[in-house]
């Protein structure tokens, strides 16, 4: 088995490096690389390894960045220092990852893994999907906005919205207080500043917060009709080819 290491520190490559040789001697440490762009100049001359350790902050970037310069199949355990959420998303979409200070034991436990993955022909690990992931973790959300009532200006947090609604190119924040403002925001634009776990673009006319949901209520061919809280003066419908991914984000 062939092995590359991606990892910015020098002491925990060599001791990664000498972990492996103690668990099995027949494996082989192709290269022990530091940064991004040294991963890539690697890549591009030298045939894939069987595995990849790969740490997630280099010294120059987020190492998912290799895999948008270069194409590399490889399987990968990571080495990471990320939160629980993160590490829920590692279990589902990569082979193995390795909490840093990183041990011998978890590190032959991930190699075995490796091997029994391997020997199942299983399916190449999604490195954009992580990278998303991760981009989103990292990523500041809008946690409020400023609206003009009268001769004042108004905070609202955004745990007061219930729900945002386009009507003649005019966008309104319905706030849970039944409260209702005009704001200068396209549901485009708003959609990108709000934290996707919280909020949901449901059709072109609305965006709405998990919290506000009241019931949804199952009509004939798949069609979901939500009631929110407060109620919208419009029947609030999910629109068909966003009822898949409207299921999976009440379901995550």
């Amino acid at each position: 088995m062939d092995i590359v290491i991606i990892e910015d520190e020098e002491l925990a490559a060599r001791r990664l490096e000498g972990m492996i040789r103690t668990i099995d001697p027949q494996i082989k440490v192709l290269a022990k690389l530091e940064s991004i762009e040294e991963a890539v100049n690697w890549f591009n001359h030298h045939p894939e390894p069987d595995l990849i350790l790969l740490d997630i902050h280099l010294e120059d970037g987020l190492s998912f960045t290799i895999f948008e310069k270069v194409t590399v199949k490889s399987p990968i355990i990571f080495t990471t220092a990320f939160d629980e959420y993160a590490i829920q998303a590692f279990k589902l979409k990569s082979i193995d990852y390795l909490l840093k200070p990183v041990t011998q034991e978890d590190l032959e436990a991930a190699i075995r893994k490796y091997k029994d993955w391997n020997a199942s022909n299983s399916q190449t690990i999604d490195v954009h999907a992580l990278y998303d992931i991760i981009a989103r973790k990292n990523k500041v959300y809008k946690n409020r906005f400023s609206v003009t009532v009268g001769q004042k200006i108004r905070t609202i947090a955004v745990e007061e919205i219930a729900y945002f609604c386009s009507e003649e190119g005019i966008t309104f924040m319905v706030c849970r207080d039944h409260k209702e403002y005009s704001i200068d925001y396209s549901l485009d634009k708003l959609i990108n500043e709000l934290d996707p776990v919280q909020f949901f673009r449901i059709n072109r006319q609305f965006i709405i917060s998990l919290k506000a949901i009241g019931n949804v209520h199952i009509f004939p061919k798949s069609r979901l009709k939500l009631e929110m809280v407060p109620p919208s003066r419009y029947e609030i419908f999910v629109s068909i080819d966003r009822v898949v991914k409207f299921k999976e984000w009440l379901d995550s």
